[in-house]
Formats: structure tokens, sequence, C-alpha cells
């Protein structure tokens, strides 16, 4: 630190800087289950009659987790949609989400022909619960996006749900391995749901996931996802439910094959430590922004065990839109990419960009915090060194920009 306190300023090599972009490489152990898959070409989930990869994943997965029943889809968007169709939604039925989440969570709405109502969110990145009461009382679901990670308060939302029969689905991509109350995200809500894309906390460069306890919803999602024939028969239990919904329920086609499975697996007993690293990088990364006067990384709530692989900080009130895109040049021209959710051109997380639904809501909270808020990637596989280079090249290229301290 400088004698005034304030952070000195680095000389950076960009050719030095981490990639934080880089997949993590597929595991050893997975490589000799993908040889034999590719030489018997059983990538289909179905070819075998039991033990085919994607079985053994959902019946891993459910237990990790600590829920009866899993299974394995296409992405974590086709989670979303399957849990929709399974809660068997009238047409047109009111889905509340947060304003501020990935475009493809309103998509899976709109594929299941409901209409999404977007709720405002606050400078936290969790929703704002005054607006959610509000536009509850026409819902006929609630989907809670842990958008990158970032917890909303579940015990006020599931009270407020539960006491109107409001089914909740849980968009989890961000947030395997998160703990509320040290009660896993994913199975507070009726249905949770999982990405393995490839930059989630497990790569399988897509892939998705959802788990519930209810039967009926387990039962109509294997159906729908593609269980046609007898194939629901090599999913354990619900016999009678899948030989009652057989037929009934449209066929979309969503299921995981063998290969994605094969990927997973040996991730799974990797997770633990994995969450324990991007927790500790990201606070340590999280300490050097919070010290600077331009910029704040907001806390947890207290019931929450996060699971990061990625940071977000606020830039202050003090930064106009100008200021804000050269700060991510010079951020950029450390080595270091810093997106601005709103002021990054046709980003998927800005609801204005939703253009699909329609004409955008007024949602001047949410609007104003995606105009400030910063996203970093940071892989849990990243050293001190390289997570210690990234918070500095961030505070020096603010300082860069609005100098060292704040005006009074």
């Amino acid at each position: 630190m400088a004698p005034d306190g304030q952070l000195l300023t680095r000389e950076y090599d960009p050719a030095q800087a981490p990639d934080v972009h880089a997949s993590e490489p597929i595991p050893d152990a997975a490589r000799a289950e993908i040889e034999r898959l590719l030489t018997s070409g059983d990538l289909f989930r179905y070819t075998a009659p039991e033990g085919a990869p994607v079985a053994l994943l959902e019946q891993e997965f459910a237990a990790l987790l600590g829920a009866r029943y899993a299974l394995a889809v296409s992405s974590c968007s086709a989670a979303l949609f399957l849990s929709l169709k399974a809660l068997d939604l009238p047409r047109g039925a009111k889905v509340l989400i947060p304003a501020f989440t990935f475009a493809a969570v309103p998509s899976s709405i709109v594929h299941a022909e409901c209409v999404p109502v977007l709720v405002e969110v606050g400078d936290n990145y969790r929703v704002d619960m005054t607006d959610f009461a509000a536009k509850l009382s026409d819902a006929s679901a609630v989907m809670i996006s842990h958008m990158r990670g970032h917890t909303s308060d579940m015990d006020a939302i599931m009270a407020l749900c539960d006491a109107r029969g409001i089914p909740v689905i849980e968009d989890a991509a961000h947030s395997l391995g998160t703990k509320w109350h040290g009660r896993n995200i994913g199975t507070i809500g009726r249905v949770g749901c999982f990405s393995f894309q490839s930059y989630k906390m497990i790569n399988a460069g897509e892939g998705g996931i959802m788990i519930t306890d209810d039967p009926e919803i387990a039962a109509r999602a294997v159906i729908m996802s593609g269980a046609y024939e007898q194939n629901w028969k090599k999913h354990p239990g619900l016999q009678n439910s899948y030989c009652h919904w057989q037929n009934k329920l449209p066929l979309y086609n969503l299921r995981m094959q063998n290969l994605s499975a094969a990927v997973i697996r040996p991730q799974l007993p990797a997770l633990a430590d994995r969450v324990a690293k991007g927790r500790a990088g990201h606070d340590s990364v999280a300490a050097v922004l919070n010290d600077c006067d331009w910029m704040t990384v907001p806390d947890a709530l207290p019931p929450e065990e996060r699971a990061p692989d990625s940071i977000q900080f606020n830039l202050s009130d003090d930064w106009s839109d100008a200021q804000a895109r050269a700060f991510q040049a010079a951020a950029k021209a450390r080595g270091v990419t810093v997106q601005i959710f709103g002021l990054s051109e046709g980003n998927a997380r800005a609801f204005w960009n939703w253009e699909f639904l329609g004409p955008a809501p007024e949602l001047p909270q949410t609007r104003a915090m995606l105009m400030r808020a910063c996203d970093v990637r940071l892989p849990t596989r990243l050293t001190g060194a390289e997570l210690d280079f990234i918070a500095h090249a961030i505070v020096d290229a603010a300082q860069q920009i609005m100098g060292r301290a704040r005006k009074s």
C-alpha cells in the first residue's frame, strides 16, 4: 500500500494475464469411459437396459443434492422449460422472474406458452421483495434465478409463495454448491435446474439437469424429455405414473447423451473442493476491490454460503457512462475483461434487449443497477497470484480513470 492508504499502480503485461475463459480440462477419469463409448457407439441414453452413464449421473446427482429425483437433459434452458410444462400451467399463465437474469430464462417461459413478468432487482443483484410481493397476486408460478450465484431472500419468497400455493422453480444454473441455511440451493423450491455449460462449476460444454421431490413432476418431465414407447421403464420407480402419462404428453426430445454424462460424473466428487476454492478466490478479490473508493462488492445475505466462479461489483454513483466505458478499456489494456451488463451492446442479461417480449417494462431500479454492475470471471482453477493480478488490474484501471480518491 502507498503511505496514503491507496493501492500502488503496477506495471501490467496483458500477455501475462490469466486466461479466465479457458474451460476446465476433461478429467482423466472420463477419458477411458469416453473411449469405451466411442468404440461401442452407445451414445444414446436408452441403448443400455440399465447402467447407462446418463442414468448413473441422475442417481449420483440426486444423492449429492439430497433430492428424490433427477433428470439429465440437453441444457439448463431445457430443464426450465420442462419444469414449466411438468407443472401443467395453463396457456398464458404469468410467471414471475427477476429482471436480472439471462435471456434463456424468459425464453423458456415463452416456449412453454406462458408470460414472463419481470420483478425489480436491487443493487445487491437480488429480488426486490416489495415489487415481488406486489406482482405475486397475478402469478401462477415463480422462476427465481440465483443470477451469477446471488441468492435472493428464499425465506421470504417461499413464505409468500407457499401461502398462495404458487410453485417455485429455482434457476440454479450459477449456484451449484451454494447453500441457504445449510440447505442446497435447488432443493428449496418445487424444482431446481442446473447447468453444465462450459463456464459453470462443472463443465460438460453443454448440458443441464433438473431435480425435484415431486413424483408427478418427475414422471411428466421424464416422458416429455423424450422417454418414448417403453423407455420410461429405464428410469427407476414411478412406473404407474410413467405408464399413465405415456402418449398423453408431447415429446420434446431434450435428452442428454452418454458422452456428456461421462464428462460430468467424474467432476461431481470435485465439487466441494471447487466450491471452497471459488469462495476463497472470490473473497480475496472482493477484499481488494472493496478497498477502492470507486467500487463495491455487495455482501451475501447471512443465510447464504456462496459457490462463486465469478465476481460482480458496482461502480459508484460518481461514474458517467463514458468513464465506465473508459474503465473497461483500461482494464482490457491490462489483460482483464470487465463486462458492464448495461453498457455491453446486445448483452443477454439486460432486460431491454429481450425484444422478443415486446416493449421493455419500466424497471428503473434494475436498469440503474445494470448500467454500473460489472462482471469478471474467476474460475476456481486460478492461483493466488492470478487472482491478485486480476484484482489489482481492476483497481488500477479504475484509478486511472477516476483518480486515486473520491472527490469530497
